[in-house]
């Protein structure tokens, strides 16, 4: 649905995006990450047709950017960071406004924006000032305003920012329920925000594409060590370090705190072996009072701090 190839962009002498290439199908809900500065809004952008690419090619269904942009903006909906909306307006008069422009019948424009207020939840603020809304009820309005014409597309930029938990777990409903039918291109800040809602994570940093597919399969992508944390009583770190050691599978023990008697270790290990239950018979034959045993997963925070740290 959308191919990007050698995506670049300069501002001046800066280049803000460097020979992306993309391939996007057609459903699922792809996460697009990446450290503040790393190009993802510009690409964004470019990928509406609100910036002209230095160079490169974009094309959606088919469809030059550069010779088809209307064709292609009919097939968009598109959400800023910040919505641009009419704060003057009340949402209904300012919806109704959105669906003249977007060309919709008087029939199914009346059928449009009753859906669109009950899919974004704004019913009960139809008929007040936008101005007077909470960010998280102008960012539905936002999402409600990139959702009319029903786009093939949605690109959503930092669609959650600002707003309180619960207003992110709402929104978050509403992309998961419009990701069914529709190809999402979503960018957050919010990694727990990706891991849980997007089918596919592209991580963006310094303007080049560092990681690509599912968060499962970035899991096994990166080098990111794997290490086990243990809570002990009735020991000392240099008699724990002794005794562990002798274990083939630990690579490296550090001790990560202690609180009065109890210490905390840290154990690495390498991804090719699951040491758990040696460890654990190991402290068994000793006199030690195990108070916790756990696995460091690897999360996507983990992962995006790896790719992106720049060591």
């Amino acid at each position: 649905m959308i191919h990007v190839e050698n995506l670049t962009k300069y501002y001046k002498d800066l280049c803000a995006v460097d020979q992306i290439n993309l391939t996007i199908q057609k459903g699922g809900i792809v996460g697009f990450l990446g450290p503040n500065g790393a190009g993802k809004t510009t690409t964004m952008r470019m990928l509406t047709g609100f910036l002209t690419p230095s160079s490169g090619t974009i094309h959606i269904k088919g469809l030059n950017i550069s010779e088809n942009l209307l064709d292609i903006k009919r097939l968009l909906g598109y959400l800023p960071e910040s919505a641009p909306l009419y704060k003057d307006m009340m949402v209904y008069d300012y919806l109704n406004y959105v669906a003249d422009i977007r060309n919709i019948d008087s029939k199914g424009k009346i059928s449009a924006i009753r859906d669109l207020a009950d899919l974004c939840g704004i019913r009960e603020v139809m008929h007040k000032p936008i101005d007077e809304l909470s960010r998280g009820y102008r960012q539905r309005v936002g999402l409600a305003h990139a959702m009319m014409g029903d786009p093939e597309i949605l690109i959503l930029d930092e669609p959650t920012s600002g707003l309180d938990p619960n207003q992110i777990v709402d929104i978050r409903e509403i992309i998961r329920q419009i990701g069914k039918e529709k190809t999402i291109i979503l960018s957050t800040h919010i990694l727990s925000e990706a891991e849980a809602t997007c089918d596919r994570v592209v991580i963006i940093n310094e303007g080049k594409i560092v990681a690509d597919g599912t968060v499962e399969s970035l899991k096994d992508f990166t080098s990111l060590e794997n290490y086990i944390n243990i809570s002990l009583k009735n020991t000392d770190f240099e008699t724990v370090k002794r005794e562990l050691g002798t274990l083939s599978a630990i690579e490296n023990i550090v001790l990560a705190g202690q609180d009065g008697e109890n210490l905390n270790v840290r154990l690495k290990f390498s991804s090719s072996y699951d040491p758990r239950e040696e460890v654990y018979m190991k402290i068994r034959q000793t006199d030690w009072i195990l108070l916790g045993f756990q696995r460091e997963i690897k999360s996507l925070e983990n992962i995006f701090r790896e790719i992106t740290r720049g060591d």
